[in-house]
């Protein structure tokens, strides 16, 4: 770690100290950089430093090396969140920056090799909790972008980059949309997933920005486009390279979001089964994931190796929280009361899962086991399980309020999963009925199901109202996903 680190700065001092005149930079994605490239994209960091090194020494000017060197930095903050690794790798952002302002003013890769750095440490920025930082940082971007698709308008890398900005930029809540417009930041979900889509039909698995458009374009149609059957099928599909660790990850972490816990299971087994997996956390926290959703208990134990190896401060309150549900269903309550205890002492409310996390452990209440079991098997995809088990519960049965709407909730995603639109619909305006002035997430997220279904449906009209409708609830849990899902669902039905 102290001879890379020493390297690098010899090398930035080295240059420092040559006459402008002398220094012809360039920018030449060649071999060695392409090798690199794909070792970084596979979370193999050590190989692709390795051929960094050796491209720096042989060409110290091709300033290609120094923007591919920044993804061995960002990788690792993203997958492991450590404040230690961050302090000490914040440095590195300004002095490649530095450098790379010393290329070509007139050559396309100038800007948009400075615009990737800085959506690099914005996505940082994110992680770290710093969201001000990761504002200003994206804005740097997103403008760098700009000019440079307008002075080379047939440069077809900006799109990568672009394309993920413009639909990020579409999901501004309308509230805000004046700022953005202030700080000259205009886009939509739309236009975003055009650009990406241009630039994979155009290019190749060799091309450099490929696997992380690949990527992007993966988690847009997802989340944002709400194509999740299209992404889930193009990711069991042999157009889809799963031979390496990030791309084991993007399909076993879809695979759960998609309630595919078995699918995510078989996946997660070979990322376990390669020596590289232990150097991010991040993979026990799925595996556990995955097996809390089947009701299995062996998900403590990697919730367990997951918070001993986890440096970073995100999905720790989560963690707990799982653990301590896992152990109340198998009925060790002396073990889900200290788990449930570490809540608020652990972690922070970075994210939505942790600030539910912070709000259940601070309730002192414990869910009905019966609906419990039913919503994971629900997220996990086993719905003929899920609905046997909640035919066993009564609604007029149910003493809370917050059970009652849970219920229905609970019964109208079996439904909705099932084919069963009309059931579903009945039983998410039960659950809008009953619960939109409470502070759980269900009506809110009832909303949009419904809109997702009218969406299906064609029905453009009670789609854009039911979107709409679920804007307008309050604070709820989940506020800020269930937000974003439903401003992305109003800018695909209204922006060309």
């Amino acid at each position: 770690m102290r001879y890379r680190l020493l390297l690098i700065c010899s090398f930035f001092i080295f240059i420092a100290f040559l006459p402008a005149a002398v220094a012809q930079y360039t920018y030449d994605y060649n071999a060695r950089c392409a090798a690199a490239y794909h070792h970084y994209m596979s979370l193999q960091p050590e190989e692709g430093n390795a051929l960094i090194r050796k491209e720096i020494a042989e060409h110290p000017y091709n300033l290609m090396a120094t923007y591919l060197a920044d993804y061995e930095d960002c990788l690792l903050l993203l997958f492991n969140g450590d404040k230690t690794d961050f302090s000490q790798r914040i440095g590195h952002m300004d002095a490649r920056l530095e450098l790379l302002e010393r290329g070509d003013e007139n050559s396309p890769w100038y800007r948009l090799t400075r615009a990737g750095i800085y959506l690099h440490w914005a996505f940082v920025y994110v992680r770290m909790g710093e969201n001000l930082k990761a504002g200003i940082h994206f804005r740097k971007s997103f403008l760098l972008l700009k000019e440079n698709r307008k002075r080379f308008p047939s440069f077809a890398y900006n799109e990568v980059f672009w394309g993920l900005e413009q639909a990020a930029v579409g999901t501004v809540p309308d509230e805000y949309k004046w700022v953005a417009s202030v700080l000259g930041l205009k886009g939509s979900v739309k236009g975003g997933n055009a650009a990406l889509d241009a630039f994979l039909k155009t290019h190749s698995n060799e091309d450099i920005f490929y696997r992380e458009a690949v990527i992007f374009s993966c988690y847009l149609k997802f989340y944002l486009l709400y194509r999740q059957e299209e992404v889930w099928n193009f990711l069991r599909s042999n157009s889809y390279t799963a031979d390496n660790l990030l791309n084991l990850f993007v399909k076993a972490n879809i695979a759960l979001n998609y309630r595919q816990a078995d699918a995510a299971l078989q996946t997660l087994k070979l990322i376990e089964a390669m020596p590289d997996s232990r150097r991010y956390p991040i993979f026990y926290f799925e595996h556990a994931s995955a097996l809390y959703l089947k009701l299995d208990d062996d998900c403590i134990g990697y919730y367990q190796k997951f918070i001993a190896a986890y440096k970073g401060r995100i999905f720790v309150k989560d963690s707990w929280l799982r653990m301590a549900y896992a152990y109340y269903l198998k009925g060790d309550m002396q073990h889900a009361a200290y788990c449930m205890n570490q809540v608020p002492k652990q972690g922070t409310t970075t994210v939505d899962a942790d600030k539910q996390a912070q709000r259940t452990a601070q309730t002192g209440e414990w869910p009905n086991k019966a609906l419990l079991q039913v919503r994971l098997l629900i997220d996990g995809g086993y719905y003929s399980q899920a609905l046997s088990r909640i035919s066993t519960v009564k609604a007029n049965q149910l003493k809370e309020t917050a059970e009652q709407v849970e219920y229905y909730f609970r019964l109208g995603r079996i439904y909705d999963e099932t084919g069963n639109s009309q059931l579903a619909i009945r039983n998410y305006q039960l659950t809008t009925d009953m619960g939109r002035d409470r502070r759980e997430y269900f009506a809110a997220r009832a909303l949009l199901q419904t809109a997702f279904i009218y969406e299906r449906e064609g029905n453009k009209t009670k789609a854009l109202q039911k979107y709409n409708e679920c804007l307008g609830i309050g604070d709820h849990d989940y506020k800020n996903s269930i937000d974003q899902q439903a401003k992305a669902g109003v800018n695909r039905l209204t922006v060309r």
